[in-house]
C-alpha cells in the first residue's frame, strides 16, 4: 500500500496545515499557511491559504498518486451548505492537481481523531472559544457550547480574558490597589501599570482600551492568567479553577455520568503543560474515573487517516492509525 497517498488538511482561523502520507505511514510531504477558515477571513481567502498548504505537501509527491482527502474544519456545515465557498474549495484542490474526492469534518472531529482511533468518545476542545463533542461511530453526533464569545464559549481563552478585565474593574471601582493579575491586565491594555488619583478614570481607560478592538481579542490576556496560576496567584488560581469546572460543566451536558469511553482534550489551553491543561484533567479524571484520557495531536495526519478509511485496502482502521497518527509530543 505504499503507493497509495492521503492528503490531509488541519484547517484554523490563524493557520492551515497540509499532509501527504503514504498508507505505511510515511510523510512525503507537510504544508503550512494562513488561516484558513471561510467564516473568518472569506471563502476566497481562505481557498487560497488552502491552496498554499496543499501545494506545499504535494511538492515532491505525484498527485495522481493521492486516492482520498479530507479537511478538518470548524464551521464545516456552513462550508457545505454555501455554494460560492464549497466552490472555492473544490477549485484549490483542482488546482493543485488532485482529482480525487474529499471530505469536509468539523474540526472537532479532526482534534478527536488525533487522539484516538476508538469509533466512540469525547473531544474538549478549548483555545480563543471552548466547545465540547460527542463522537458516535466517528462522526460528529451532538455538541456543547461552541456557542462564541458572546452567549457561550465558557472557560476559553476569550472567557478567562474577559474575567480578569472584569476582576480588575471590581478592584478599580472598590478603589483598592490592583492584585498582581490585574496589575499585569492593566499594563496590557493601557501601556501603564500606574492607577491614576482617580481610579475611576483608570477604570474608563481599560474600558476604553477594550471596546475599540474586536471583543474576541480578549483571549491575548488569557495566557496572563495562565502564567499567574502557574506562580501561584490567587486570582489566577481561581480563574483557572473556575474555567475548568466550566469545559467540563460543557462536557457533561452531552456525555453521561460513568461511561468509559475516551476523552481527548485539544486546543491551545488544554493540550500545552499548564496549570489549566491540569486542572481540566482533574475535573474530567473526578467525573469520568474510568475513562482514558488522551491528548489531541497532529490534526492533518488525523484528516488523513480519516480520508484513508473509505478505501477499500484498509481493513484495520486501529491499526493504520497507529501509522500514520503520530502520538503528540
Amino acid at each position: 500500500m505504499s503507493g497509495i497517498v492521503v492528503v490531509g488538511l488541519d484547517v484554523g482561523g490563524t493557520s492551515t496545515r497540509a499532509a501527504a502520507l503514504s498508507l505505511d505511514g510515511v510523510r512525503l510531504g507537510s504544508g503550512r499557511a494562513g488561516g484558513g477558515n471561510p467564516t473568518s477571513h472569506g471563502a476566497d481567502r481562505a481557498a487560497a491559504e488552502l491552496s498554499a498548504a496543499l501545494r506545499a505537501a504535494l511538492a515532491e509527491v505525484d498527485p495522481s498518486r493521492v486516492r482520498a482527502g479530507a479537511i478538518g474544519l470548524a464551521g464545516a456545515g456552513r462550508l457545505l451548505a454555501d455554494p460560492a465557498g464549497r466552490a472555492a474549495f473544490d477549485r484549490a484542490w483542482h488546482d493543485a492537481g488532485l482529482r480525487c474526492p474529499y471530505a469536509v469534518h468539523g474540526d472537532a472531529l479532526v482534534a478527536y481523531a488525533s487522539g484516538t482511533a476508538v469509533p466512540d468518545g469525547t473531544v474538549l476542545i478549548a483555545g480563543t472559544g471552548a466547545i465540547a463533542a460527542q463522537v458516535r461511530d466517528l462522526r460528529l453526533d451532538r455538541t456543547a457550547d461552541g456557542h462564541g464569545w458572546l452567549l457561550g464559549d465558557a472557560g476559553s481563552g476569550f472567557w478567562l480574558g474577559r474575567e480578569a478585565v472584569r476582576r480588575l474593574l471590581t478592584d478599580l471601582d472598590r478603589a483598592r490597589p490592583p492584585g498582581v493579575l490585574a496589575t499585569r491586565v492593566l499594563a496590557e491594555l493601557t501601556g501603564t501599570a500606574e492607577v491614576a488619583a482617580r481610579p475611576r478614570a483608570t477604570a474608563e481607560a481599560v474600558v476604553q482600551a477594550v471596546t475599540r478592538r474586536p471583543p474576541v481579542e480578549l483571549a491575548r490576556l488569557a495566557p496572563l492568567v495562565v502564567a499567574a496560576a502557574a506562580d501561584g496567584e490567587p486570582a489566577g488560581l481561581d480563574l483557572v479553577a473556575e474555567a475548568a469546572a466550566l469545559l467540563a460543566e460543557s462536557v457533561t451536558r452531552i456525555r453521561p455520568a460513568g461511561v468509559s469511553d475516551p476523552l481527548v482534550v485539544g486546543g491551545g489551553l488544554l493540550t500545552g503543560d499548564t496549570p489549566l491543561a491540569a486542572a481540566a484533567r482533574a475535573e474530567l479524571a473526578r467525573r469520568w474515573p474510568d475513562a482514558p484520557l488522551r491528548t489531541a495531536g497532529d490534526g492533518a495526519a488525523a484528516a488523513a487517516w480519516l480520508a484513508a478509511l473509505d478505501l477499500p485496502e484498509v481493513s484495520d482502521p486501529t491499526a493504520l492509525h497507529a501509522v500514520l497518527v503520530p502520538p503528540p509530543a
